[in-house]
């Protein structure tokens, strides 16, 4: 008996043993849980914010250029650089549009391996397209035009709101932003089937950008349009524009691509854009629509507008006026103009925030015209703007009441009519995002469109009889999200959109029954052999390596601030004062003190040297000294702003500018940053950017001498080039690591694009670059 007390005893205490451990094991694991969702939360914020800044830039440099078009005069020089990307309306018979679009004259030379497509289409011709593209073939010219010019005579006559509707035997698909990645709108056809008589798809806008291959995804959904009018329905998204294109890298893959026919191919794709339907209902009772809503978005005036006039939906049409003449200047407009670098950009700037009808009637040339703010004034708004408070809608009144003009109400009221109505409808369909809070509010994150709340979701469905609203429009990392009380469903298409492993793509199954059946997805093989940690780690990676680059990009405006809290120039700042200097620079809303730890290496009783920091941050080359450092820090800063403004300039598409229009660009750039930029600046930066002395300069090299560079690639490039001179036939282990590095993503600008999907070899070439003296390229390093 006494043997069994002690086995009971020794048993009991064992498993004591064993819950203790159990307890340590379940606490370090929910430690661990906590910390990875804080790491995954604040990398997920600066892919966000990063994201809605760029935008934030586009908004302001459209609304710059718009300015500049109405008023200056129509002789001046920068005027008549600028101006014809505002030619949206031109007078012309579809007829002659027709004619010039003509690919008749196109021969197909006989050497050509690609697909070749006869009309009408059919589903094996479709299906063919798609594996030709898949395998990396690209449609000859020819077939690019006939095929786009056919669509753009079936969307002419589709309605502005297409109204589908189930059976007991149909299913419907939607699909939400795709963004130039055709692995994943490949993935969805394998996993449900291509579009057919039985399979019907809704896609809801945003085919194009920051991809390498929007050009296939649009030809491929154009095709099935052709082939199935009834089954296959296609939104309008808010990158359907050719301003938009113009920064995020369509414009430059479609001018890549076809570098004989690639202006009419972009001019047709404007044509076709604009006569892109606006929404979709399903049933009567379901809502797509790219955007969202406002509380003044009205069905039936939708329903009636012009669309096709609205090529950008940024600008709304200018109404003529014959004896409207300006006689500005161009010092007295850059004087003018009133576009702060801290300054959120937006399409509308509201005269009264608690009307819709007041703070939409501000079109892109008004924003200009809003009297200057103090720094506490502009601080109070971006503070209450983000959180969204039902205080702050009181406080923005009195703020932007008193901040107009009496000239601006005179300029504002031109635009009281029935197509600025049209116009916003547009915008909020295309632009708009929910929010939490009741009311509605200007998008001034995003820089267009409006925040919407539950209330006036509520009231919408209920005035039209809905019962749910699906849209795209914003990176979810589930690849969907319900918000309002589940009656907004965001849908997500495109996987991976910030980096690899960041977020999955999603779409939805809706059967007659409208209960949303979700099927979610990631289209690259790279994340299978990942686990958690090691995809978490990749990501925050990227996302780190993007901030530090907006870091050193500031790097100027940062010391300035750090040096207001170091009162005695000791070099020296509390991590308290470096996390409040940031935030009031970049206003990104980030977590600086969580972020520290990964920012800051070195501190001294919690001091931080904020010089040594810098260095640390980034390298500066010798090589490009003679050049004025602040000069390049803001070439840097605005690099995107700069690329857009030349791909305006280069009228023919050629890829080249001339020295004149370089210095124009730059006169402009500079008008914008509200920054001289001396003659003697711009020679230094022609003679380093001309290397091969043809008198133009060449757009994709001069932007390459602003692409930061990895320390940790540089060395390995190092490396690999070293073993290349010493053996021809390096070993295939030591170049897996660099065939890594290439796929990795995550760079939201358009310069960055070419980048991301260079080879190996083009990647050696580079590096190898950087490795030369005297030269303009690799200004910057960052290291990471």
């Amino acid at each position: 008996m006494g043997c069994g007390v002690t086995k009971t005893s020794e048993f009991n205490k064992r498993h004591d043993r064993a819950m203790k451990a159990a307890v340590v094991i379940q606490r370090w694991y929910r430690q661990y849980m906590a910390r990875m969702e804080v790491r995954r939360r604040y990398t997920w914020n600066i892919f966000q914010s990063m994201e809605y800044l760029d935008l934030q830039d586009q908004i302001k440099l459209y609304n710059f250029l718009g300015y500049l078009v109405d008023n200056f005069t129509p002789s001046s020089s920068e005027r008549n650089l600028i101006s014809h990307i505002f030619r949206e309306n031109e007078v012309c018979r579809d007829a002659e549009w027709e004619r010039y679009f003509s690919y008749t004259n196109i021969e197909v030379p006989d050497i050509y391996s690609g697909p070749r497509l006869t009309f009408p289409l059919d589903m094996a011709q479709v299906a063919n397209l798609a594996e030709a593209f898949k395998n990396k073939q690209q449609l000859h010219s020819r077939y690019v035009l006939q095929l786009l010019l056919e669509t753009w005579k079936l969307l002419r006559v589709l309605p502005n709101i297409n109204r589908v509707s189930t059976c007991h035997s149909k299913e419907i698909t939607i699909c939400g932003d795709l963004h130039g990645q055709l692995e994943d709108l490949l993935l969805i056809f394998y996993k449900n089937g291509m579009p057919s008589l039985e399979k019907p798809y809704i896609f809801n806008g945003d085919y194009v950008d920051r991809g390498k291959d929007s050009i296939e995804i649009l030809l491929i959904l154009f095709a099935f349009l052709l082939v199935y009018p009834g089954n296959v329905y296609l939104n309008r998204g808010n990158h359907e524009d050719h301003i938009i294109n113009l920064r995020y890298g369509f414009t430059k893959e479609v001018l890549k691509k076809y570098k004989m026919h690639g202006k009419r191919i972009l001019k047709l794709l404007q044509k076709i854009f604009s006569w892109l339907p606006l929404l979709t209902v399903i049933d009567h009772r379901v809502l797509v629509v790219h955007g969202g809503i406002s509380d003044s978005t009205d069905l039936s005036l939708v329903a009636r507008v012009d669309r096709h006039k609205y090529v950008s939906a940024l600008r709304p049409p200018k109404k003529s006026s014959a004896s409207r003449t300006n006689l500005y200047t161009p010092a007295e407009v850059y004087d003018e103009m009133m576009i702060s670098k801290n300054r959120r950009g937006s399409l509308m700037f509201p005269k009264q925030f608690g009307s819709r009808d007041s703070f939409q009637t501000r079109s892109l040339q008004n924003f200009s015209s809003a009297i200057a703010r103090t720094v506490e004034e502009e601080l109070e708004i971006r503070r209450r703007q983000a959180e969204f408070s039902l205080s702050s809608f009181s406080r923005s009144q009195q703020i932007l009441n008193s901040s107009l003009s009496s000239e601006s109400e005179q300029d504002t009221s031109e635009f009281t009519n029935t197509n600025n109505e049209e116009w916003k409808q547009i915008l909020d369909l295309l632009w708009s995002d929910p929010m939490s809070q009741d009311g509605c509010i200007p998008n001034e994150i995003r820089g267009g469109g409006c925040y919407w709340g539950p209330d006036v979701t509520e009231d919408f469905l209920n005035r039209n009889n809905l019962q749910l609203i699906i849209r795209s429009h914003e990176c979810k990392q589930d690849g969907y999200e319900f918000c309002h009380n589940r009656k907004v469903l965001t849908i997500f298409s495109a996987s991976n959109y910030y980096e690899v492993g960041s977020n999955r793509g999603a779409f939805i199954r809706l059967g007659p029954d409208l209960v949303p059946y979700f099927v979610q997805y990631q289209a690259t093989s790279m994340t299978r052999g990942l686990s958690f940690s090691q995809s978490m780690k990749r990501t925050e990676h990227t996302a780190l390596k993007v901030l530090r680059e907006q870091l050193f990009a500031n790097k100027s405006d940062l010391i300035s601030a750090f040096q207001e809290s170091d009162k005695e120039k000791t070099g020296l700042i509390s991590l308290d004062n470096w996390a409040a200097a940031i935030e009031r620079v970049l206003h990104l809303d980030l977590p600086w003190r969580v972020l520290q730890t990964q920012l800051v290496s070195n501190t001294s009783d919690n001091l931080l040297d904020y010089h040594t920091w810098f260095r640390d941050l980034a390298l500066k080359k010798p090589g490009c000294e003679h050049i004025e450092q602040t000069l390049l820090e803001a070439l840097y800063r605005h690099r995107s702003t700069m690329e857009t403004i030349f791909r305006i300039v280069d009228t023919d598409n050629s890829g080249f500018i001339t020295f004149e229009d370089f210095r124009q660009t730059l006169k402009l750039l500079s008008a914008y940053l509200k920054m001289e930029i001396s003659e003697e600046a711009v020679n230094e930066l022609v003679i380093n950017t001309d290397t091969n002395n043809d008198g133009s300069i060449d757009i994709d090299e001069f932007m390459e001498a602003f692409r930061l560079v990895d320390k940790s690639r540089l060395e390995r490039g190092r490396s690999l080039l070293k073993l290349k001179q010493e053996n021809q036939d390096p070993p295939q282990e030591e170049q897996s690591p660099q065939t890594a590095d290439q796929q990795t993503a995550g760079s939201l600008t358009a310069d960055s694009l070419d980048s991301q999907t260079r080879d190996s070899s083009g990647l050696q070439r580079a590096d190898s670059s950087y490795l030369q003296t005297g030269t303009s390229k690799d200004l910057y390093f960052i290291s990471v």
